[in-house]
């Protein structure tokens, strides 16, 4: 099944508008870094928590988004949220929500700006292709989940347009089985103020950040839909059958189809069925 997806115009919005949005943005993001400068070192963790979360509102209140939940509450503690990925807003739109630590690739650490939020935040950066690093990150993981902390993963990867699902990394489940901890499925679209999905907040392809935004201050009545799945216990399961109940509970949210793997090569002789 297609997702159909509204298309938005590049000139969506009127240009005095979307400057005057964009300049409070890049207000409110420099004010975030002077709070993680000066205010954060001297903030217990609950304060700190409360500031990301109050902070990441406010963000979609200048965006003239809104977050809408659907589905049964969060889990708390020691808990890991599993989501699809479209746009670099989805992590705001989550913390808007609840705190929760992210895992997210190495390179957004570099991102202007937004990096220093991600850090200041507590994301757990992780390095792609290094299997070292990936064991300590998960490592990581698994200890802030025996901690009672909740984590929230992108296991495709990467960004999508939103009207496909990529394959789940199964590795990034892992920490889940260590942990022993609750798996539990969001499925994230982003609708104009009609309730159609739109493409406006898409971060894909050669698209800069500054550009990204650009679109995202033009979508008039933006809303961030977050439907919430029944959490899925990682106790006698492996990460391999965690993703593909993952994927089929989000893809099934989204309408779209469930993504197709690729069978593993055994030593000799063919493929081998895909687990």
């Amino acid at each position: 099944m297609k997702l159909s997806i509204n298309r938005a115009p590049a000139g969506a919005g009127s240009v005095p508008r979307r400057l005057v949005r964009t300049l409070r943005v890049v207000w409110h993001i420099l004010r975030g870094l002077l709070i993680l400068r000066i205010a954060f070192p001297r903030m217990p963790a609950a304060a700190r928590r409360a500031a990301v979360r109050r902070w990441s509102r406010r963000l979609l209140r200048i965006l003239g988004a809104r977050v809408r939940l659907e589905g049964p509450p969060l889990q708390a503690g020691g808990a890991v949220l599993i989501l699809n990925h479209t746009s670099w807003l989805d992590v705001y739109a989550v913390l808007a929500t609840r705190y929760v630590r992210f895992v997210a690739k190495s390179e957004i650490r570099s991102w202007p700006l937004i990096g220093l939020l991600a850090a200041g935040a507590g994301t757990l950066f992780m390095e792609r292709g290094r299997g070292r690093h990936a064991h300590r990150t998960n490592d990581s993981i698994a200890a802030a989940l025996r901690g009672g902390q909740t984590v929230a993963v992108f296991p495709e990867g990467t960004t999508s347009d939103g009207d496909v699902l990529l394959p789940f990394h199964a590795a990034l489940f892992q920490p889940a089985v260590d942990a022993g901890a609750a798996v539990q499925p969001l499925a994230l679209r982003y609708l104009d103020g009609a309730g159609v999905p739109t493409r406006c907040a898409a971060y894909v392809g050669e698209i800069s950040l500054v550009a990204s935004l650009w679109r995202i201050v033009g979508q008039r009545g933006l809303i961030i839909e977050i439907h919430v799945m029944e959490p899925i216990a990682a106790a006698g399961r492996d990460r391999r059958e965690l993703a593909r109940r993952c994927e089929e509970a989000i893809a099934g949210a989204l309408g779209v189809e469930v993504p197709k793997r690729r069978a593993p090569r055994t030593p000799h002789g063919p493929p081998a069925a895909a687990p």
